[in-house]
């Protein structure tokens, strides 16, 4: 079972952090986002082993990160921009081709999803 929580509304230019609780880790742990009438797209992701991935669109602004011990993922959003608005989502998988690691289609297991609107 995954939970996210944290999202919110923010003025563009500002930040919010993202929680995913999870029941337990998959070796593949990601976030993605779903903006009215797109895609579900990936945002980034992190392995078993810390490596981290992340769409061309949120580096440097964005940061994954997790926390073995307490079964939660994060995501931390800075310099927040309009376009970020969406539905973020955490995910799960067991295993995932490197080249495919933020395709939604990779992930089994997925949260019910938490609003960011960023205005």
């Amino acid at each position: 079972q995954l939970v996210e929580s944290g999202g919110g509304s923010v003025r563009a230019g500002g930040s919010l952090t993202l929680y995913c609780a999870a029941s337990r880790f998959f070796p593949c742990m990601g976030w993605f986002r779903q903006g009215p009438g797109d895609r579900r797209e990936g945002v980034a992701c992190i392995g078993s082993d810390g490596s981290t991935s992340y769409a061309d669109s949120v580096k440097g602004r964005f940061t994954i990160s997790k926390d073995n011990a307490k079964n939660t993922l994060y995501l931390e959003m800075n310099s927040l921009k309009t376009e970020d608005t969406a539905v973020y989502y955490c995910a799960g998988a067991n295993w995932v081709r490197r080249d495919r690691a933020l395709s939604a289609d990779e992930y089994r297991y997925w949260g019910q999803g938490t609003q960011v609107t960023v205005s």
